[in-house]
């Protein structure tokens, strides 16, 4: 039985290291640059394991740009308007001061690749979702879907762009300078 655990716990470290690999590859040269040789080479293993893990590019793409769903909590109602204000407030200061690269291998890619912008549709889709469902008052839908593009600007315009105006700002001041403007979306008034 002990045999089996290890077969397991292998095959988890090198499904994590292709992913690893493939996200950093994502992030820096998009999808169409990344090759599943290069991937399989960066992550020490032959091209068909990697093709065995994950089964195509496109599928790796999806896993290794997989952003967590776990905001709100499932069953979350309506929240005060300053609750979903400063968690979304917060998620963004985290995500500007260290974005995950999967995150930036889907944003790097989203534009010029129809696979990755489904995949980035779908991401956005189920967090303005879980948003709305948290917003009280008229439209939340709408006000979550500003509020959520709203961030996705932000990011890109900061660690994509790296526009002059926003490269240095500190994550902190980023978000103090968005707070009125992330509150009146969430309050819906």
């Amino acid at each position: 039985m002990e045999t089996y655990r290890n077969r397991a716990d292998r095959r988890r470290q090198t499904e994590e290291r292709i992913l690893d690999t493939a996200r950093a590859m994502f992030a820096a040269v998009g999808y169409e640059r990344t090759t599943i040789r290069a991937v399989a080479t960066g992550a020490g293993v032959d091209p068909a394991l990697v093709m065995q893990y994950f089964g195509s590019k496109k599928d790796l793409f999806v896993a290794a740009s997989k952003l967590p769903d776990d905001w709100p909590a499932e069953g979350e109602g309506p929240l005060d308007p300053d609750e979903v204000t400063e968690r979304l407030l917060a998620t963004l200061g985290l995500k500007i001061g260290g974005i995950p690269e999967s995150s930036l291998a889907m944003m790097r890619s989203m534009l010029t690749h129809p696979e990755a912008a489904q995949t980035v549709r779908d991401s956005l889709g189920r967090w303005i979702g879980a948003v709305g469902n948290a917003l009280p008052g008229e439209d939340p839908q709408v006000r979550a879907a500003l509020l959520m593009t709203t961030m996705v600007g932000v990011i890109i315009g900061q660690r994509l762009l790296e526009l002059d105006a926003l490269r240095d700002v500190p994550p902190d001041r980023l978000v103090a300078l968005l707070r009125p403007c992330f509150a009146a979306l969430a309050d819906g008034k």
